[in-house]
Parts: C-alpha cells; sequence; structure tokens
C-alpha cells in the first residue's frame, strides 16, 4: 500500500499535463468559435441605442406650468398630447438666503398633473430647476419663479 499514493500523484500530474496540452491545441487550431469578431463595437452600439431611444421619448415631452395660489402644477405631456403618467417629479430650488439648493418631490394628483404646495415664507424671485423621469428618460427645464 505505501507504493499506491506515489503512483497516484503520477497520475494525476500526468493527466494534468495531457489536459493542458489538449486544451492549448484547441485554442490554437479552433480559433474563436464563441466570440463575435465585432462584439465590441456591437456593445457600444446598444449602449448608445438605449441613450439615444430613451432621449427620443424626452424630445416630445412639453410641461405647461400653472401657478394657483400657494400651488404650482405641471402638466406633463408627450408629443401626441397624452398625459405622460408615473413619472418622477422633482423641483430644485435655490433659495436667495442658501448656497444649497432645496429639493421638493412633486405629487402626482391626475393623470400627468404634478403638484407642489408652497410654503408661506417661499417669496419672491426664485430660480428653480424642474426634473421629471421615467423609466430611464430624463426632462430637465429651468424655471424662474416670481412667488
Amino acid at each position: 500500500m505505501k507504493n499506491f499514493y506515489p503512483l497516484l500523484i503520477l497520475l494525476l500530474l500526468g493527466s494534468f499535463l495531457c489536459f493542458s496540452v489538449w486544451s492549448a491545441m484547441q485554442a490554437a487550431n479552433l480559433g474563436p468559435q464563441i466570440a463575435d469578431a465585432d462584439y465590441y463595437s456591437k456593445g457600444l452600439r446598444y449602449s448608445s441605442t438605449l441613450v439615444e431611444k430613451r432621449a427620443a421619448v424626452v424630445l416630445g415631452w412639453t410641461v405647461a406650468t400653472q401657478s394657483a395660489g400657494r400651488t404650482l402644477e405641471f402638466h406633463l405631456s408627450d408629443k401626441q398630447g397624452q398625459p405622460v403618467r408615473s413619472a418622477k417629479g422633482t423641483l430644485f430650488m435655490y433659495l436667495p438666503d442658501s448656497a444649497s439648493n432645496i429639493r421638493f418631490p412633486l405629487q402626482e394628483t391626475d393623470a400627468g398633473v404634478y403638484q407642489l404646495k408652497l410654503t408661506a415664507d417661499m417669496s419672491g424671485e426664485m430660480t428653480a430647476r424642474l426634473e421629471f423621469e421615467r423609466e430611464g428618460a430624463r426632462l430637465n427645464r429651468q424655471l424662474l419663479l416670481n412667488l
């Protein structure tokens, strides 16, 4: 039994070397059978195509802004005039006495209608950025509010 283990080790090393030689020969002779020669540029085009599709969706979006008392209302519609539902709306306001902006999430009250109720201390002329995002498509608009 003492001579059994060295023979097993030699058999394992021999099998490993045979498999390595066979793998090297397969790699050298067959060439790339799985990978497409143009896979990298196709991947780049796929990514840019997704970006273009998202941008094309946003190009048709329009926003109509209304102010009723202390409530701002934004009507978001697509190029056919249909309301854009389930978008995530955010208003970033730049207050005069603050160096940073304040983020206000918009609530969808009706199909394509997004609202924000303003507080009493928000008055005067303020700049804001309106952002709508849905399924990776994003629309940004700069606003000048006179409250």
